[in-house]
């Protein structure tokens, strides 16, 4: 591989307004791509971090191969509590619209598992949000409304009895 062109520390709020308009344009590999290049040159670099994450989890749903390892890795750099709660709430919620959206046996009951846990998440991060921030409430409405629509429900606890000796 080409050695990589380091960006400049002046050149980071255009190239991260630049890997925002990429994700909203449905392009996360190239948010992706721009997130890394900041973090290459500020490692702590917040807004990279958490646009990185989103780009990352924006793949879940395109049918990509994604494990959450990546995703968990980024989100153990935010920094805050609320921000960790927020996120992790976020992680939560598409990874079960993904689920969701495979239409695999047993879909349903893995997504309504991830959109509870992603409404616990939120609920933590509600508690502890900044005046006039009410993001997390509103993600869990989001949840609540996924679940009732789909009609999503728990799985039914299977008895199962212990094999005799």
């Amino acid at each position: 591989m080409s050695e990589l062109k380091p960006l400049s520390k002046e050149a980071i709020p255009s190239a991260l307004e630049k890997a925002e308009r990429y994700r909203l344009l449905n392009e996360p590999a190239e948010a992706e791509s721009i997130c890394l290049d900041v973090l290459q040159t500020d490692p702590e670099n917040q807004r990279a971090l958490i646009t990185l994450l989103l780009a990352v989890t924006d793949r879940f749903s395109k049918g990509y191969g994604v494990s959450d390892t990546q995703a968990n890795q980024l989100l153990a750099r935010v920094k805050g509590d609320y921000e960790r709660a927020y996120y992790t709430g976020i992680l939560a919620e598409r990874r079960a619209k993904a689920r969701l959206a495979q239409g695999s046996p047993g879909a349903s009951h893995y997504a309504y598992d991830g959109l509870r846990d992603a409404m616990a998440c939120f609920e933590k991060a509600e508690a502890m949000r900044p005046p006039g921030n009410d993001d997390a409430l509103l993600r869990w409405n989001t949840c609540a409304r996924m679940i009732e629509r789909n009609k999503l429900v728990a799985r039914d606890e299977e008895k199962i009895e212990p094999p005799l000796e």
